[in-house]
């Protein structure tokens, strides 16, 4: 029994993060044009973090286009600025964003 309440506090521990920063991006609206795991009409928050896997610079490049907007890495479709999202959310999302399992 012992084990089994281990097991459940380690699975609440390393999800709750994830779960954190994905009602964040729902809070902000990401996902209406974002998923983690396929493209909808912005590319998936997995294939960002394959894309700048290793990138020191990506977390503050992708915090700025999250406020700013950005377009023309991704395909013709342009990412609207959010300028809802602070820098400190943005900051926070990129991160989530570049730990995503791929």
């Amino acid at each position: 029994m012992k084990r089994v309440l281990l097991l459940a506090a380690m699975c609440l521990g390393f999800s709750a993060p994830v779960l954190a920063d994905l009602a964040l991006a729902t809070s902000k609206n990401c996902m209406a044009c974002h998923n983690v795991e396929r493209k909808v009409l912005g590319p998936a928050f997995k294939d960002i973090a394959a894309k700048y896997k290793g990138d020191a610079g990506a977390a503050d490049m992708l915090a700025n286009k999250i406020r700013k907007g950005g377009a023309g890495v991704w395909g013709p479709v342009p990412m609207p600025a959010n300028t809802q999202v602070s820098e400190a959310e943005a900051k926070k999302l990129a991160t989530w964003i570049l730990v995503t399992p791929q």
